[in-house]
């Protein structure tokens, strides 16, 4: 009997990720950048490549999460979530079987469980933006008390979870802005202006900038941590991202040319938008800590194409008075740790937790649904 095929599909708004699971292990995963406000029709293409990629989707089953009901391109969030699961039933759904069967498209929506996409109208605020909540999820079953640390591409997660389950009350976007539990900081889409209003350069603070002259995703590119395989978008102003093009663009937010210093300073300045990313995410991570009363028996997973990051953090976060320092050997790796990597992967392990990590929704909404049902 053929093992079962299930993919957990992650539709951002600038991103779409998926991971196919079979026998309840990760076969494949992959993202595509997917600039949704623009149009449904990138949607289509990136559906239209999945379908090139995995030619056993029709016997698949979907477990479906998703943020991209926040573009632009929708009236409001209702209709964003109505318009993604419309278009995905149209290219993904299979129709059931029977009355009894449940088909094969399916929608996380949290605390309501799974919904068909007859019923997406009705469930539509619980579907919105929970992609968080299955990464959390998934490692709240594999560690008992702990703390998800996801930093993509756009925006920071910070979950606390104790004896299995999600600490946070919280389940909109609105209330985890409030709480802290989401920041939106990432390493790749995140205007430099949105990390600080002065900088320092040559020991004299400088006012930034307000413009979108350039983005995280120049400074990590300059500090060489940013993998050219999660630097799928355009630059700020649509130029190359060669290291030259990359000094100019961080020269323009205090105004200046590359040419008006050496390399290594641009690598030095480079270094201090990275450490004000970093201390504005410690704080956040220290709000979240004091809040849940977690002590040093918790553990630390990490996520995302920023994961990078997340040594800093904690370091940052654990100077404050109250949190403890805690041990090197509590920071865990969803991709690593959480996610189960088949030993029939499409690629070399190593290769496959890397992308396990960068697409962690994608792969915790395949596992849940796949559990579940």
């Amino acid at each position: 009997m053929p093992e079962r095929t299930v993919i957990g599909w992650d539709i951002g708004g600038a991103h779409v990720k998926a991971c196919m699971l079979q026998g309840g292990e990760v076969r494949d995963v992959a993202q595509w950048p997917c600039p949704l406000w623009l149009g449904m029709d990138r949607l289509d293409a990136v559906l239209n490549e999945a379908r090139a990629r995995w030619h056993g989707m029709p016997a698949a089953r979907h477990a479906v999460t998703m943020t991209g009901e926040m573009v632009d391109l929708f009236a409001n969030r209702e209709d964003g979530v109505c318009r993604i699961a419309g278009e995905l039933a149209r290219s993904l759904e299979v129709p059931a079987a029977s009355a009894r069967d449940a088909g094969s498209l399916h929608f996380f929506a949290g605390d309501s469980g799974w919904g068909r996409v007859a019923e997406v109208p009705a469930m539509w605020d619980a579907i919105a933006s929970a992609n968080w909540l299955a990464t959390a999820r998934h490692a709240a079953l594999r560690f008992d008390t702990g703390v998800l640390v996801d930093i993509g591409s756009t925006t920071t997660d910070l979950i606390a979870f104790r004896h299995g389950r999600v600490l946070a009350p919280d389940r909109t976007d609105a209330q985890r802005l409030a709480s802290g539990e989401l920041v939106y900081h990432g390493v790749v889409r995140t205007p430099l202006c949105a990390l600080a209003h002065r900088i320092d350069w040559r020991g004299t603070p400088h006012n930034v900038m307000n413009e979108f002259f350039a983005t995280t995703a120049d400074v990590y590119r300059l500090t060489g941590e940013l993998d050219p395989a999660h630097d799928q978008h355009p630059s700020a102003d649509n130029a190359p991202k060669d290291l030259d093009a990359t000094r100019q663009r961080l020269a323009r937010m205090i105004g200046l040319d590359r040419r008006d210093a050496s390399d290594n300073e641009w690598l030095a300045f480079a270094h201090r938008w990275r450490a004000a990313q970093v201390t504005l995410l410690a704080a956040e991570m220290r709000r979240v800590t004091l809040m849940h009363g977690l002590d040093e028996e918790a553990v630390i997973v990490s996520a995302g194409c920023g994961a990078f990051l997340v040594g800093d953090v904690l370091a940052q976060a654990a100077a404050g008075d109250r949190l403890p320092q805690r041990p090197a050997h509590r920071q865990l790796a969803y991709g690593r740790d959480v996610a189960r990597i088949s030993a029939h992967a499409d690629a070399d392990r190593r290769a496959m937790q890397d992308w396990a990590q960068v697409c962690a929704p994608s792969v915790a909404v395949a596992a849940l649904f796949d559990m579940d049902q």
